[in-house]
This record gives C-alpha cells, structure tokens and sequence, in this order.
C-alpha cells in the first residue's frame, strides 16, 4: 500500500491533517534530557498494590502506568504499525517495567502517534477494552505486528485497491479485518461488535489525529519512537540510548 494511497483514506475517513504520514518509523534524533547529580530513591506503592498494575489514561489522551507522581516521567510517542517501536517493545518493557516502573521513580505514558492508517484501526481496537488493558495489549501486537504485513501482503494490490471504493465509514474497519486485526483483538477479549462500535467511532479517531498533530508542532516528533523526559524531548533511539538517560536522570 503506498503513501499516498494511505494518505487518501486517512484524509477521506477522517479529516486528519495534512501532516499524517509524513514522519517516519525510527527517525533517529537525540536531545538533552534532565540530568541528577544524586541517585533518587525508590518509592514504595500503597499498601497491597504494585506500581506496575497502576494504569490511567491522562488529560493529553495518554496512558501512564506507574507512579502519578514519580519525579521521571518518561512518555513515548509510539505507533502500531512501526517496526521500530515493535523491536523497542521487545528489547526494553519487561526490564523498563519490573526495574524503572516498579520502583515508583518512573512512570511510562504511552501516546499514541498516526503514521499511516493502519495505526487508526489498531489504535481503537488497543483502545476499546479496560484502561488497564491498554498498554499489554499494545505490547502484545508489537510483537504479533509481523503478520499484519503479511497479511496485507497476501491480500495483493485488487483488495487493496477495492478498499478506496468502500464507502467512507466502512474503510477503517476495512482495513481492520484484512489486514488481521480484527481477529486479534477477538482473541484478546475485545468481541467483533464492540470492536466494531470502537472502530465507529470518529470522534476517537480524530483525537488521535490530533494528538499526533499535537506531538509534531509541540515536541517537533517526526518518527517513531520519540520519547520525552520530564516534559524535554529526547528524540527517537533504542533501550540502551534511553536506558542511559534514565539513569542519568536520577533511576539508578
């Protein structure tokens, strides 16, 4: 599927600026991050709970697992559909979550970033359980991502092609169903009617449209993964580059 055809049903669907799709999967950048002379202390969760299993979707339409409060607040602007964020997933979040997370001195916001339009579908369905779902899933089809492609490979450019003359509000889940995410996400609790009442939903979609509006003119994000620490955008680099950073900031 090529840009430009992405950009015409992304467009078409959901009015979404014209900006989509122009950044890219793994667009290596690299800024200053916060930095602390002294070590910052683990902090202990309430009592019977873990920092781990605390997950709330924040005012910027993010989802932060961790420690409100904790004095590293580490976000990512990821997208389903990148490569790159998949091997990011693989690499870093067991570590980021049962060392950093867990230890209450960093917390993780995951906001999602629209590179094309496979990200929309993939992004309501990520979206459509529990809060508390949310970024397990998003993990869990990092590592599925693979057989999206293939999917949409074996599907050949007629199917491809025939999903431009759908009409409008049948594009998105569309997409969804033959690109395999559909199925998926059924297999992971989010049931075909629901999926297809979140796939439906416009308003959704358009804030995540806009939030990745948002991210390009804000913290200049144009590829992903971009991550920002303590409000200062680091740029897009793998587990060990921020690994580094967040230990330079104080989570050592």
């Amino acid at each position: 599927m090529n840009r430009t055809f992405i950009r015409q049903i992304a467009i078409g669907m959901l009015a979404l600026p014209l900006a989509l799709g122009l950044a890219a999967c793994g667009k290596k950048a690299e800024g200053d991050a916060p930095k602390s002379s002294e070590p910052i202390a683990k902090i202990a969760a309430p009592t019977g709970k873990t920092w781990a299993d605390m997950v709330e979707k924040t005012p910027e339409g993010g989802y932060r697992m961790g420690n409100p409060k904790a004095p590293i607040k580490l976000v990512e602007y990821g997208a389903l559909s990148c490569s790159h964020c998949a091997e990011f997933a693989k690499e870093s979040f067991a570590k980021l979550r049962d060392d950093y997370i867990a230890g209450g001195r960093v917390s993780y916001e995951l906001r999602y970033f629209m590179l094309n339009p496979y990200d929309i579908p993939a992004s309501l369905l990520a979206t459509c359980g529990s809060t508390e779902a949310v970024i397990p899933l998003s993990e869990q089809f990092w590592a599925w991502q693979p057989n999206m492609f293939k999917n949409v490979q074996a599907a050949g450019d007629a199917r491809l092609k025939a999903l431009g003359d759908l009409p409008k509000e049948k594009q998105i889940p569309a997409i969804a169903e033959l690109s395999g995410m559909t199925e998926f996400f059924s297999s992971r609790g989010i049931a075909r009617d629901q999926a297809n009442i979140c796939l439906a939903d416009a308003n959704k979609a358009k804030a995540l449209a806009d939030q990745t509006e948002k991210a390009t003119t804000e913290f200049n994000v144009t590829g992903t993964p971009t991550f920002v620490i303590n409000g200062s955008s680091i740029g897009s680099m793998g587990w060990s580059e921020l690994e580094a950073k967040l230990q330079a900031a104080g989570a050592r």
